[in-house]
């Protein structure tokens, strides 16, 4: 009954964020929102869940001061708690660092491989979308009023620290947490040219990273060694799990292609194409690891030796596999339906 309350209380405080108009309400939504996911962070009771809970504590607790800093500045200086009223550059600055610290993306990025290795993957799963929406939707509102270099660079370097970091990996939780950082890098660097465009890539990159956790999670997978043999528990779950890491990855023809394309289509008519070349060839560290462990997943025979172990898994059941396969095959293979 208190799990149901308090995942009641997630949803309904990110509701009522996206759905505000003023920044001191958004404010208090957003602190319900952080403590309404603390409790699903250190369930587990191990050390390292309350430690994670703790660096999301005191990540979201700082961001959430910055937040309400800027819009009580924002406030004294205009005389209103109105979202679309940011004039000042100091202020709106401020609630973009504010808001990016949340979502995580670079500079203040450090928090979210470690809370995410700390957490169980549908805890992961629920910090990497979900806990998104409502930072995302208040950065869309204000997106013209935020400094158009400011959100370049910050774009630029997610995408770099993104693929840099994921690149020498073992545990999967991590190697995601890099993959949405350099998500989040595509989403920043064209909300103020494109906001719609910005909101695609995300709701791209949810659509796509939920049957992938909801996967790792029904075949108790956690690392790329446990990849290595997920075969042997579901054929059609791990080529399933292979698809949606090519999607996330952009590979083309697949679904996470195409909010990529339409972002370098974007940043290219505003004559910004050294950029664009830029986050494309950025684009290519995330491809490898996903490319990796992609490669790993399909092997028929993981390479091993005499002294090697492979982690025991109870045999998935029919029902389960095939409740994700449709949504999993779905989203993958959903470009033709999105292209008009």
């Amino acid at each position: 009954m208190s799990t149901a309350m308090i995942f009641v209380g997630l949803i309904l405080s990110t509701i009522l964020a996206t759905a505000s108009n003023s920044w001191l309400l958004a404010w208090l939504c957003l602190e319900l929102n952080t403590l309404s996911i603390l409790p699903f962070i250190s369930k587990t009771k191990h050390p390292r869940a309350i430690e994670a809970a703790t660096k999301y504590f005191l990540t979201q607790a700082t961001a959430s001061c910055l937040l309400l800093l800027a819009g009580t500045s924002n406030a004294w200086l205009t005389g209103t708690w109105d979202m679309t009223q940011m004039s000042n550059k100091l202020t709106s600055t401020t609630m973009l660092i504010a808001l990016t610290m949340k979502m995580g993306t670079v500079p203040t990025h450090f928090w979210l491989p470690e809370v995410l290795q700390g957490s169980t993957l549908l805890t992961a799963l629920l910090i990497s979308t979900w806990q998104k929406i409502a930072p995302m939707s208040l950065l869309f509102i204000m997106s013209n009023n935020i400094q158009p270099t400011f959100t370049l660079t910050l774009g630029l370097l997610s995408t770099t620290f993104g693929g840099w970091g994921g690149m020498n990996q073992t545990q999967l939780r991590k190697m995601m947490a890099y993959s949405s950082i350099a998500n989040m890098g595509w989403t920043v660097i064209t909300l103020t040219h494109e906001p719609k465009a910005s909101m695609i890539n995300i709701f791209t990159y949810i659509i796509l990273t939920t049957p992938t956790f909801l996967l790792m999670a029904l075949t108790s997978t956690k690392t790329l060694q446990n990849m290595t043999t997920m075969w042997s528990t579901s054929p059609l779950a791990t080529t399933a799990m292979a698809l949606l890491l090519l999607s996330t990855a952009g590979l083309p023809p697949l679904t996470g292609f195409l909010p990529k394309l339409i972002i370098m289509n974007e940043l290219v008519t505003q004559n910004l194409t050294p950029l664009a070349t830029m986050t494309m060839m950025t684009s290519l560290l995330t491809l490898s690891f996903y490319l990796r462990t992609t490669y790993l997943t399909t092997l028929l025979n993981p390479p091993s030796s005499a002294t090697s172990t492979t982690k025991w898994r109870q045999k998935m059941t029919k029902n389960k596999t095939m409740i994700l396969l449709p949504t999993a095959t779905t989203s993958t293979f959903m470009v033709p339906a999105l292209i008009p």
